[in-house]
């Protein structure tokens, strides 16, 4: 199984809320090096089929990171396939056509055999009380035979051993709610391989072990739900979004990941998975006519297919404060979100100052003040991009009491931080050492071929350009104390917040 990766580095929420900060990080300004130099050893072209690919040349070593950024996420499904975009990313991984398979066609019968089965077993307890149980235990049977005979033809790993051989470094994906990415890098004249195996993926797909991958998946769900920070979480972004899908969670409904099928799956994949949704970053010791020219003789192959629309549905302006309270034997904390425009409005930089003088590091207001002065939390931060950057999100402030404090202090001690920024303006040593941060932060993931394929396609695919990644970091050298108090006092008001909290209960309770 390949594990979500997690981009935002706050213990205090657990495994789910790393998961869910994830792309928060992304949302930041790029900079270390000026938009001409890149663009003289950038090159962008796309196929006939739509997919587009960014080429930067970087010869300090003999490697290449590849970077496939699909634009799709769980934002893109419905009620009844929720947690179908991250159980593709799981199945991504199952192989093809040729690889983790010794006899497709076999395979293929007995997957058949497989999805009869299930579809009969779906029918039949849509029955409820009325359900035939023999009936059901038959079914049940045919359906193991039938995994049990596909299993037989299985190479299991294929695709992922290759690139172990290899010597491939950083083989993984993950899935948030506006993408999955795939990635890995490899030694250059290892390029060739990969033009191979990744076309080869979106070319001949095959959703082997789907029912197997279900159930991680659902052991998943379990997980999530027996973690008290996971089911704050979860029924926070419920109550902030009432209709837009970044209030469904990724892993999915528990019923909807019982119920998907492998036709699903296929019909989500043939969708969301064309050539002209996909956008690939190769970063590293390449040669761009080399690239294009495999590129063209490889993805060219992949069929294109119309482009996906993106979601239309719009989150209505909140009425007044929203709560949900968790009770638990565990930890209590507070998180506090207030709704936001998405990365392409003229407010995201100022956000971003917003996120580094309020909750970045030890030298953060909210951590000065609510843990070294007051030492009411143990933690306490804010930051933008939760649940994602390409619709409206969610700036966030949360804190994890001390011991003999409550969440209620800590709650009120973020209001009055957060009335100072209405009240009065920041400090211009505060704005210039935020954008000094700001600017270290971007040149270390610059410093790296895989974090500068990471950036490029995020921008390219969410912003429109990957040039935008600079014009975010002159945004961010603009901003001034003004704007600051504006969107403070614009945004962070009572009826446009939403607040979450675990409080501590005793096990008689519960």
């Amino acid at each position: 199984m390949k594990q979500t990766k997690r981009k935002q580095n706050m213990a205090v929420f657990g495994a789910v809320v790393l998961l869910l900060a994830m792309v928060a990080v992304l949302s930041g300004p790029a900079k270390a090096q000026d938009l001409s130099e890149f663009e003289k050893r950038i090159t962008v072209f796309t196929l006939d089929n739509g997919l587009k690919f960014i080429v930067l040349e970087r010869h300090e070593a003999p490697v290449v990171s590849f970077h496939t950024y699909a634009n799709v996420g769980s934002v893109d499904e419905v009620k009844g396939i929720t947690g179908l975009a991250h159980l593709f990313e799981h199945m991504a991984f199952k192989g093809t056509k040729t690889i983790g398979t010794q006899n497709y066609r076999a395979e293929a019968k007995a997957m058949t055999k497989e999805d009869k089965a299930f579809l009969a077993i779906k029918a039949e307890e849509r029955k409820g009380d009325k359900a035939d149980k023999e009936k059901l235990e038959e079914l049940q049977k045919r359906f193991e035979e039938a995994q049990k005979e596909a299993q037989e033809y299985l190479v299991h790993d294929e695709f992922e051993e290759i690139y172990s051989r290899n010597g491939a470094s950083g083989f993984n994906a993950y899935t948030s709610w506006d993408a999955t990415q795939y990635i890995v890098s490899l030694a250059s004249n290892k390029t060739e391989l990969w033009m191979s195996l990744e076309s080869d993926r979106f070319l001949n797909p095959v959703i082997r072990e789907f029912y197997k991958e279900r159930n991680v998946v659902m052991e998943e769900r379990r997980m999530m739900e027996n973690n008290p920070q996971g089911r704050l979480v979860e029924d926070f972004m419920a109550s902030a979004y009432k209709a837009h899908p970044y209030g469904e969670p990724i892993v999915g409904h528990m019923s909807d990941i019982q119920t998907i099928t492998r036709a699903e799956a296929e019909a989500f994949f043939k969708k969301y998975y064309g050539p002209g949704n996909l956008t690939i970053a190769i970063v590293g010791d390449v040669q761009p006519e080399e690239i294009e020219k495999m590129a063209r003789r490889y993805f060219g192959r992949v069929p294109g297919g119309p482009k996906p629309e993106p979601v239309e549905t719009v989150e209505p302006p909140q009425r007044g404060e929203r709560r949900v309270v968790v009770e638990d034997l565990s930890q209590p904390i507070v998180i506090i979100g207030y709704h936001k425009a998405n990365i392409n409005h003229p407010d995201n930089a100022v956000f971003d100052c917003l996120s580094d003088i309020v909750g970045t590091g030890r030298t953060s207001r909210l951590y000065k003040s609510l843990v070294k002065e007051k030492k009411i939390a143990i933690e306490a931060s804010g930051f933008q991009g939760m649940p994602g950057n390409k619709y409206a999100g969610l700036f966030l402030f949360y804190a994890v009491p001390a011991k003999g404090h409550t969440n209620q202090e800590c709650e009120e001690a973020i209001y009055a931080e957060i009335e100072k920024l209405k009240t009065e303006f920041v400090t211009p040593e505060e704005l210039k050492k935020s954008k000094t941060r700001i600017r270290a932060d971007i040149i270390r993931q610059l410093d790296s071929n895989d974090g500068l394929a990471a950036l490029l396609t995020f921008y390219d695919v969410v912003t429109g350009d990957w040039r935008n990644l600079f014009k975010q970091l002159d945004d961010i050298e603009k901003v001034i104390a003004d704007d600051v108090q504006r969107v403070a006092k614009e945004y962070f008001t009572s009826k446009n917040r939403t607040v979450g909290a675990i409080e501590t209960t005793t096990a008689e309770k519960l």
